[in-house]
């Protein structure tokens, strides 16, 4: 497969890292402060792969009432300090790194230096450092194309050359908006049964489970 891509692109929260599940665990039980009630999965479902400000703005809408003084800080310490501890690479993701020799780099809605933190906590930061690129620097966040597009004219790609591994609607969406082709990945413990179809639908050309199926379409 990888011989029709110059690029390989990853996103990083539910794909390199299991920081997605995390995150989500500990926002379900804080949105619960607003009205909204959601399992794991209902909550990545609606609002995983967005820059974390929209996440909020989304839950501000669907809850019909403005966050809490405080709120997202309160929020934000908390995933802290799980990250800290728990934080951890997706299982495989370093053979797969290890064993690809195709130019790769990391496009995330994360803010540019929590994303470079994460990344280094879980010994996956000179996997790609210098080529690690957020949302933050771009005018739109995804599902808008701007950060992968950005990520391909750093590296002096061609977007129709780059493949992405994602694990969101949005994130997908990003990708096909970019003109590139993505590979959905549902192996993260925040996803849902239903995942892996919506990603198909939303354009993915692949869609697998363990990193282990990514290193055999990247190898």
């Amino acid at each position: 497969m990888t011989s029709r891509f110059d690029l390989i692109i990853f996103d990083c929260d539910g794909v390199l890292i299991n920081s997605e599940e995390l995150a989500s665990a500990i926002c379900i039980e804080a949105v619960k402060e607003v009205g909204l009630d959601l399992t794991l999965h209902e909550y990545a479902d609606r609002y995983a792969g967005n820059p974390i400000a929209e996440i909020w703005r989304m839950v501000e809408r669907d809850a019909g009432r403005p966050l809490p003084e405080g709120f997202q800080g309160r929020v934000d310490q908390m995933v802290f300090k799980r990250f800290s501890t728990e934080l951890v690479p997706i299982h495989g993701v370093v053979d797969v790194l290890e064993a690809s020799k195709y130019p790769r780099c990391v496009a995330s809605s994360t803010q540019l230096p929590r994303l470079r933190e994460n990344l280094g906590k879980v010994g996956l930061l000179d996997h790609f450092d210098p080529h690690i690129f957020s949302g933050s620097q771009v005018k739109r966040g995804k599902p808008a194309p701007d950060v992968f597009l950005y990520a391909a004219s750093q590296m002096g790609c061609d977007p129709t050359h780059c493949l992405v591994i994602e694990d969101s609607l949005t994130g997908v969406t990003a990708a096909r908006r970019a003109g590139m082709n993505v590979i959905g990945f549902a192996g993260g413990g925040h996803v849902s049964p239903g995942l892996e179809k919506r990603l198909r639908e939303a354009g993915a050309i692949d869609v697998v489970r363990t990193m282990q199926e990514v290193g055999e379409r990247i190898a």
